[in-house]
């Protein structure tokens, strides 16, 4: 890794100044800490200043001319972070779903396996929550699927203004869930008589009352499939992506080949276009079911915490910062986890086997 070795002034300089400083600020952070307006800063103060004493050692690194080295030491924060906030806190999360922690003072009693067994057996809450996770799942990833799709061969026709379009599916996508909750919760606002607005206000003006609608208030299951709507509305424009870029890749000789032979444009895309997709679909489905699995700010924003619209993020929210039960509350965590995982996992395995292949 260090086969060469060049002594250079300039960087041995910065080095040490690098060092001195940090190390000075570790030093009065340690002894003295820091107060501004009531808050104490003493911890971001040693934060910084270890990041200043360790930056001097990428600075000498580059001195042995070994770009390996210098990746790994450039890297190495980055991964402590990592290991320390997502996977300690992970490793945590895990702890103390095997505990009894009820309350504000943690209690690390071992029970075993009891919070998952409770959720699963004496908990009608979280079996609604599964059932409007898998309601939302399914419909939220067939849709975003249909209508990309059909947007992405639309598009892909080559028509006059095509950047625009683009554009214009594009653009829900920018918009947060939390907006997009908002905007949607006022279009299907169940209000009737003189507080009515939204779409059943459009419906009355036009004299289509019969598709007026309770929308999300409608009874289970079917009212979680209209928080399905503004998802969709979301996230199609980006699936539309997704299938435009796997379609430009097709090469053209291909469909060429295919019209000499006598091939309509329907059987173009059904026995050509489509199955060279399915790369991308896959992808879509990972990465559409991930964020369905872990749903929770659309689902406030419209049902602003309606127990009918109730999802496994919703009732952890609560089970910890309004019940205090932390045990509980870690347990629903981890299960989420794991639901990702199963979707996720085996698709980053296989993607890394293809690309090892290659």
């Amino acid at each position: 890794m260090f086969k060469k070795f060049k002594l250079r002034t300039q960087p041995l300089i910065v080095a040490v100044v690098l060092l001195v400083v940090g190390g000075a600020g570790i030093f009065f952070f340690t002894r003295t800490g820091i107060n501004i307006q009531g808050s104490n800063l003493t911890s971001l103060g040693l934060l910084l200043s270890g990041l200043v004493c360790y930056s001097s050692i990428p600075v000498i690194i580059t001195m042995f001319e070994s770009e390996t080295a210098l990746s790994l030491a450039l890297i190495f924060p980055s991964l402590v972070a990592i290991a320390i906030f997502v996977y300690g806190f992970i490793l945590w999360s895990v702890r103390v779903s095997f505990s009894a922690w009820r309350g504000l003072l943690p209690d690390f009693t071992f029970v075993g396996f009891k919070q998952y067994y409770d959720l699963f057996n004496n908990d009608p809450r979280f079996l609604i929550d599964l059932r409007n996770t898998a309601v939302f799942t399914v419909g939220f990833i067939a849709g975003c699927l249909i209508i990309g799709l059909g947007l992405a061969i639309l598009l892909d026709q080559r028509l006059k203004g095509e950047n625009f379009f683009r554009g214009i599916f594009l653009l829900p996508m920018s918009i947060s869930f939390i907006a997009t909750g908002v905007i949607w919760g006022w279009l299907m606002n169940p209000a009737t008589g003189n507080r009515v607005t939204g779409l059943n206000l459009i419906f009355q003006f036009l004299g289509l009352k019969s598709f007026t609608s309770l929308w999300f208030t409608t009874p289970q299951p079917w009212g979680m499939f209209f928080t399905i709507i503004p998802a969709v509305w979301q996230l199609s424009g980006y699936t539309m992506a997704l299938y435009m870029g796997g379609m430009r890749s097709i090469s053209d000789d291909l469909r060429e080949a295919a019209r000499v032979d006598g091939a309509s444009e329907f059987q173009i895309y059904r026995y050509i276009i489509l199955p060279l997709l399915q790369p991308v679909t896959l992808s879509a489905v990972i990465i559409l079911g991930h964020m369905s699995l872990k749903i929770f700010d659309l689902i406030v924003a419209l049902g602003r915490q309606d127990i009918r619209l109730d999802v496994p993020g919703i009732y952890m929210w609560q089970t910890v910062f309004a019940g205090n039960q932390y045990g509980q509350g870690a347990a629903i965590g981890v299960l989420m986890l794991i639901s990702v995982a199963i979707l996720v996992v085996p698709y980053l395995v296989s993607s890394m086997r293809s690309e090892t292949q290659l």
